[in-house]
């Protein structure tokens, strides 16, 4: 399967309802492939339209329908942080079924501003319902349980995850569209901004936004084509399995995706690692296979992820400083590899780039999207 075409809004605190930003992604999309809503044989959206976003709107297929005056298949996946990369993965199936040539994938999502702290608290209960939110656990502390766990079987330290959060502010600082654009945050500001849940601070935690993106799968060969594609869903709660420093759904789908697509870790050039918190970008460079259990660190520590590293790592920002507005960052994940692998990326351009993934995470490992894209030369 093949990228036709991408477009993405903003990432921020912009007023616009959430329909206006999906239109506004998509539009760019089209225009992107040269194409029109004629030309889309069906469309998979994701929003996670379970929550108010003071919109209350609880149809969100209809409501594509209606923006973009289309009677065709339209199909919701509402998966969480994940639901991006799970719409992606469930377009190529449809498209796999041999009926639809071109397929609109959208994630889109509005949660800063109309929203009262109720819904914002709910949105932090990522976590189980029994026995983790009764005794207050939200996601945030979930994470630094991770994060405190995975720091004492590895002696990582606090100065490590500044070093994540660092990175990706540098690179976001570079993306236009990112909602810490020209921005600059220093390390001595993330290192000394208020605990959230030890060992997490506040730059140690993704930021909300307002956003969306789309892009067009199409069995058209273009110049990026998705070689690899796979979805795992473990358990929701950490607690629930062996070794919480290590999600099995992470390992497993980038173990099909390797194998999809014929490559090995070491052959990825760029990529995109859902860091929902700095610790969860460590724990993915060990999962995805970039290097042993363990030596996360020493990859930040090194500057291998750098922008202009070996390995370059969230080159948009990231979670972390691009912004987060749920369905729509699996998408925008795709997005920024595909300028990058067009050589389209400005100041933030990795050099040579063949071979990219995108990791999208639903809960603290819970359900987990990863691509592998390659440039067609």
């Amino acid at each position: 399967m093949f990228i036709k075409g991408i477009g993405m809004t903003k990432f921020g605190i912009q007023e616009d309802s959430s329909s206006h930003l999906a239109y506004e992604s998509a539009l760019e999309a089209l225009n992107d492939a040269d194409m029109s809503m004629n030309d889309v044989d069906a469309i998979v959206i994701s929003n996670n339209d379970v929550l108010s976003n003071g919109e209350r709107q609880r149809h969100s297929s209809s409501m594509v329908s209606s923006l973009f005056q289309k009677k065709l298949p339209i199909i919701a996946v509402p998966a969480g942080c994940s639901g991006g990369g799970t719409a992606l993965w469930t377009a190529i199936k449809i498209q796999n079924s041999g009926n639809y040539d071109d397929v609109l994938v959208i994630g889109f999502e509005k949660m800063v501003s109309n929203i009262s702290k109720r819904i914002t608290d709910e949105m932090l209960m990522g976590t189980e319902r029994i026995y983790e939110q009764t005794e207050g656990m939200n996601f945030p502390a979930e994470n630094a349980l991770v994060a405190q766990q995975y720091m004492l079987m590895y002696d990582a330290a606090p100065d490590d995850l500044a070093l994540v959060a660092y990175k990706n502010h540098q690179n976001a600082f570079l993306n236009p569209k990112a909602r810490f654009y020209k921005k600059k945050i220093s390390l001595e500001e993330i290192k000394k901004s208020p605990v959230v849940a030890s060992p997490l601070r506040l730059f140690d935690c993704s930021i909300p936004a307002n956003g969306a993106s789309a892009l067009i799968l199409s069995k058209d060969k273009t110049d990026i084509e998705i070689i690899g594609s796979a979805e795992e869903t473990d358990c929701l709660a950490p607690f629930e399995r062996e070794d919480m420093t290590s999600w099995e759904a992470s390992k497993k789908s980038a173990e099909e995706a390797y194998k999809q697509a014929g490559v090995a870790p070491s052959d990825i050039d760029i990529a995109e690692l859902h860091d929902a918190f700095t610790s969860v970008e460590l724990i993915s460079y060990e999962d995805l296979g970039f290097c042993k259990r363990g030596k996360g660190k020493e990859l930040i520590r090194k500057g291998i992820t750098n922008i202009d590293g070996k390995l370059p790592v969230n080159t948009s920002g990231g979670l972390k400083a691009k912004g987060h507005p749920i369905s729509a960052t699996g998408v925008s994940q795709v997005y920024e590899l595909v300028k990058q692998m067009r050589n389209e990326a400005g100041e933030r351009q990795v050099s040579d780039v063949k071979y990219a993934l995108a990791q999208n995470i639903g809960g603290a490992g819970s359900t987990v999207t990863v691509h592998i894209l390659k440039k067609v030369n």
